[in-house]
């Protein structure tokens, strides 16, 4: 990737390109706080102290009863002395403790008070005694006591009367009535009130703990009913089931009648048993009514309609707690079927659920276009889970609906930000995002099961798209195509073309768009200024079903500091690292994920599969990787830490590239995963098993810019330099290599892929094809960018439009037409494509020619005789009965040239049929005898 262009929409930036510290392959080398929502309960603990050794009465005055050690364990101990009763006249000796004196008591001319003793601590919720027996440890207080004696003096009077006839009627007569109906005082801790002190809750009414549970039991109900109602299939079985249960009248009267048969000696006597014992049949009827309401009460049929989101509107969810475990550890991957807007219908109400992210938050409101963008109208709730995740139902928003984040953080700091999982947003410089939904219908059937039986090496040509320039209309505001215009023309030029598959630079959405989409805000919506997403999965669908397979640009690396985006969402570093030397990227003043937060890793790999998944991608090309394994990446001595190793490895993002290539290969095996790793990393393209990066293929950088540094040289130079071409050999089987032409060399001044191109006009195009010719030739899968294919002069503009016309003029025309036969040659031969990878499809033939510029190689198939031969000149001068070495005798012939005249060459030619001689070269018994073109190369293959 090229040096971003930064975003000027939100703020202006100066970008100050700096050097990169590891060196491009060349010729011979905040963490939040997580307790958002926590609700701290206070529970009031009472401190029981002792009783005093003089409080209690005499066992005489108390019920005897033998008192097991688990009930004196389980009485609470008073806090001070309590009143102890000495003698039938109600006076009470003064206790003593800590020489105060103790409340409740009075002097011995005062009766005793009926009211609660008042203690200076909270109350508990056990009973508190004012009289422990010391025989029973009963307790109860002297009004109690004075009550007890009142009864058992009117019992003893009841029982003498029943015994005694004479007063027996009296009694009858009249029966006395009590002298105090008041029941004694349970005392309990009034129930916890945050809001008042400790002091005020003394003074509020005792409440009784029966009352209180009678409470909670009905809360509690309350609350189980509405958790476990139950569906629809279980209502309905239940119902099935009560009336299975309950009795008709005539199954009653059935049963009545065996019962008073077997019962009654005669039939007399059990009709006149029926007679009583059986219900008319209007009771019965009424009974079963009675029973189907209750039952219909115990299954309600549904449950209450929600009119507005004032209604419970954060208990609609999409988030179990099996989802939020996932999350925290960084292993949800399918992140994108939960968070952000989602149509969905609650409690009978069609709206749309939001989730979002962002533990350090204070508030969180939606706003948008249905609340006139208002910040408090629909306030989401953070869950109780301390995940950091918000949420809301509102019945108002709907699909289209325009909304934003308005989020204030504990730290007071507020922005409006995006939805970093919206499916969609405004088209810019809007941005806001948009509610949508990804319902489609694919027919790309055929296509994703060919795809997923592939097991065999196959050609991988690619043609790499930017799509608001590869073509525009002139008539309309010279604007880009959309997305379901760009399916009408481009499955068909592909194809015809011959490329296997298209790589189309990032479509997520992004602000700016001279970036080109490496500065992406919307991660998870194509950008709208082509369409919808269905627009975009409709262009997807079309060029499968043209037999063209789609990758997708991916930028993990680093994402930009706009205000409605990620950097600082919720008022701390959140998904960037919070130190800048690990956190800011200097050369495109962008912010670099934190890889080793758990929950940025799930964001970003749910983002990868997000794509193969719901669009059907067929690969990911990663974008900069070189500057994510590397800490001193582009920055200066002092301006990064190695780590704790002492090395310059970033060894979080090295973990992360590792987990995302196993999580895509683990559920899209038959997908591709592609670096674009600058740099001689080892094993970017090995498995993660022996220690691998775990990627498909990798950018083969090193070719690049060696090639196009070769052939940038004039011909009577490049002698001197054959190792410059030659020298990729060295390590082309040590990855899986991509040969990229790509469009970073094709801008800020590089000039296009023909003007690097030296010598006049006719040199140059015959330059351009051997170029190509020699690239579909050596090992390793093909990139070419778009406009290249037909020699586009000019450097590529993303502002503007492919050249189209000059395909219509000759030399341009035939560069087209070289770059089509290359494809199919290139697919229909087996040995170009077949051990891509291996040292086993590769033998060089004569690489030491250097005083004539010339080299030639095998490339071997796995059959031999699919083996092609080829040879490559660099000079505009042929070669005459120029001698190669072969194996064996047999037939040659010849099955490209790129001198052709068809192609705009000179068409200098082989003889039809190149019979091998029996004449040693190269360390072989035979020798083919071959007319060398200028400025070319051809492709030979035995008969």
């Amino acid at each position: 990737m090229a040096k971003k262009k930064e975003n000027t929409t939100d703020k202006d930036k100066k970008t100050t390109a700096k050097k990169a510290s590891p060196k491009p392959e060349r010729s011979g080398q905040v963490k939040g706080p997580m307790d958002v929502g926590d609700r701290k309960k206070t529970e009031d603990t009472a401190k029981v102290k002792k009783p005093a050794k003089d409080a209690g009465p005499s066992a005489e005055d108390v019920p005897k009863k033998k008192s097991t050690a688990k009930e004196t364990a389980s009485l609470p101990k008073p806090k001070k002395s309590l009143p102890k009763k000495t003698s039938k006249s109600g006076t009470t000796a003064k206790a003593k403790t800590s020489g105060k004196k103790t409340a409740g008591t009075a002097d011995k001319k005062t009766k005793i008070s009926k009211k609660p003793a008042k203690f200076h601590e909270p109350l508990t919720d056990e009973e508190l005694p004012d009289v422990a027996a010391p025989a029973s440890k009963q307790t109860s207080t002297p009004d109690e006591e004075k009550k007890r004696t009142r009864k058992t003096a009117k019992t003893k009077e009841a029982i003498k009367a029943s015994e005694d006839p004479t007063r027996r009627k009296k009694a009858t007569k009249k029966a006395p009535e009590p002298e105090d109906k008041e029941a004694p005082r349970k005392m309990s801790r009034h129930k916890a009130d945050p809001a008042i002190s400790a002091e005020e809750k003394m003074k509020q009414p005792n409440t009784s703990p029966s009352e209180d549970l009678k409470h909670t039991t009905e809360s509690l109900a309350k609350e189980l009913a509405e958790k476990l109602s139950p569906n629809e299939k279980t209502r309905s079985d239940i119902e099935k089931m009560a009336r299975e249960l309950i009795p008709d009248a005539d199954d009653v009267k059935g049963a009545a009648e065996k019962l008073t048969a077997a019962l009654a000696s005669t039939p007399e006597k059990a009709r006149e048993l029926m007679k009583k014992i059986i219900p008319d049949e209007e009771d019965l009827s009424e009974m079963a009514e009675k029973a189907r309401t209750v039952a219909k009460k115990a299954t309600p049929t549904k449950k209450e309609k929600q009119e507005s989101s004032k209604d419970k509107p954060v208990e609609a969810t999409l988030i179990t707690d099996y989802d939020v475990h996932l999350f925290k550890e960084g292993k949800h991957y399918h992140l994108y079927k939960k968070f952000g807007s989602h149509l969905m219908e609650y409690m009978g109400t069609q709206g749309v659920y939001f989730a979002v992210w962002a533990p350090n938050a204070e508030k969180i409101a939606v706003m948008g276009d249905f609340n006139n963008w208002s910040k408090d109208s629909h306030m989401m709730k953070a869950r109780w889970d301390h995940s950091g995740i918000w949420e809301v139902f509102i019945p108002e928003a709907k699909k289209g609906s325009l909304y934003k984040y308005f989020i204030r953080s504990n730290n007071g700091y507020e922005a409006e930000k995006g939805d970093p999982f919206a499916f969609s947003w405004e088209t810019p410089p809007n941005t806001a995002s948009m509610v949508w939904d990804l319902e489609n219908t694919w027919k790309d059937k055929s296509w994703m099961e060919a795809r997923s039986k592939k097991e065999e090496p196959a050609p991988y040509s690619v043609y790499e798209i930017h799509l608001g320039s590869w073509k525009r209309v002139p008539e309309d505001g010279f604007r880009s195509l959309s997305y379901r215009e760009l399916a009408e023309d481009l499955p068909g030029y592909l194809k015809e073309m011959g490329f296997t598959h298209v790589e189309f630079m990032p479509v997520m959405e992004h602000p700016f768009f001279g970036s080109w989409g490496y500065q992406i805000t919307g991660y998870f919506a194509p950008s709208s200024r082509y369409g919808t997403p269905q627009d975009f999965m409709y262009l997807i669908d079309s060029l499968h079903q043209a037999g063209i397979g789609v990758i997708l640009d991916w930028v993990p690396s680093h994402f930009p500091s706009d205000l409605h985006g990620l950097h600082y969402f919720d008022g701390t570093y959140l998904y960037e690292h919070a130190d800048p030397k690990k956190g800011f990227h200097p050369d495109w003043q962008s912010y670099i994920f934190n890889y080793g937060r758990n929950e940025v890793r799930a964001f970003l790999i749910s983002n990868a599969l997000f794509w193969l998944d719901m669009f059907h991608a067929d690969g990911l090309r990663v974008d900069a990787v070189a500057s994510m394994l590397y800490l001193d990446y582009s920055r200066n001595e002092g301006e990064w830490e190695p780590n704790e190793f002492g090395g310059r490895e970033n060894l979080e993002a090295i973990s992360f590239l590792k987990e995302f290539n196993e999580a895509v290969y683990k559920e899209f095996p038959d997908a591709i995963t592609i670096a674009e790793e600058s740099t001689a990393w080892p094993m970017v393209s090995k498995p993660t098993y022996i220690g691998g990066l775990g990627f498909g293929q990798k950018w083969m950088m090193g070719w690049m810019h060696d090639t196009l540094e070769y052939f940038s040289k004039d011909p009577v130079y490049r002698r001197h330099h054959q190792n410059t071409i030659t020298f990729s050999s060295n390590y082309a089987f040590s990855e899986n290599f991509m040969l990229p032409l790509s469009h970073d060399e094709v801008v800020y001044g590089k000039g296009s892929i023909l003007n690097k191109m030296p010598g006049d006009t006719w040199n140059r195009f015959a330059n351009l094809r051997t170029l190509y010719a020699y690239m579909f030739a050596h090992p390793g899968t093909k990139l070419l960018f778009m406009g290249a294919e037909f020699g586009q002069p000019s450097e590529w503009n993303h502002d503007g439009s492919l050249e189209w016309h000059l395909t219509n003029e000759d030399l341009h025309h035939k560069v087209q037409e070289t770059l089509k036969e290359l494809n199919n040659i290139y697919r229909s031969e087996p040995a170009l494509y077949e051990k891509a990878f291996s040292s086993e499809g590769f033998e060089w033939v004569d690489i030491n020619d250097e005083e004539n510029s010339i080299i030639s190689f095998l490339r071997k198939g796995k059959d031999p005789k699919d083996n092609v031969m080829v040879v490559c000149n660099f000079t505009p001068v042929p070669r005459e009965n120029y001698r190669l070495g072969v194996a064996e005798a047999g037939n040659w012939r010849e099955i490209f040239n790129s001198d052709d005249e068809r192609f705009g060459g000179s068409n200098v030619k082989n003889q039809e049929v190149i019979e091998a001689q029996s004449l040693p070269a190269h360390r072989k018994e035979y020798s083919l005898a071959l007319t060398i073109p200028p400025m070319a190369v051809i492709y030979l293959k035995r008969d």
